[in-house]
């Protein structure tokens, strides 16, 4: 029987840019058995409320990309591939810190963009991938 076991290696070529700040460049992902599309996560709570501070905002919606994993029997350390759009580069720095914490070691590939989000309430949303 083939080995179904996940591979995943983390991949930072030594020709290109070093990764700055908790990602890696490129995840390399053998044998998936599991994959896990997160949409846009929002800073919204299930009663619809909305938080104006923004590491209030960023907290929550990471919170809420940790519920899809949950209820997909996934954890944090299962991300591949993670996209955050922020609404300003003012809070490029606290995104950063609050992503470090909340991913700890791991590392998964990630893209930032600056953009005008869908409500102006919400500051940032993060979608995600994840492979288990």
């Amino acid at each position: 029987m083939a080995d179904k076991k996940v591979k995943v290696t983390h991949i930072n070529a030594d020709t290109g840019p070093k990764p700055k700040g908790g990602y890696s460049q490129a995840v390399l992902i053998q044998h998936p058995v599991r994959t896990l599309y997160i949409s846009g996560q929002i800073p919204e709570t299930s009663s619809g409320e909305v938080p104006t501070v923004f590491e209030s905002q960023c907290r929550l919606v990471w919170l809420n990309v940790l519920a899809q994993l949950e209820a997909a029997e996934m954890s944090v350390e299962d991300l591949t591939k993670v996209t955050i759009l922020l609404s300003s580069r003012e809070y490029a720095d606290a995104n950063s810190r609050i992503r470090q914490e909340i991913l700890g070691e791991h590392r998964p590939a990630l893209t930032i963009l600056i953009v005008k989000i869908f409500d102006e309430k919400w500051l940032l949303e993060v979608e995600a991938v994840a492979v288990k």
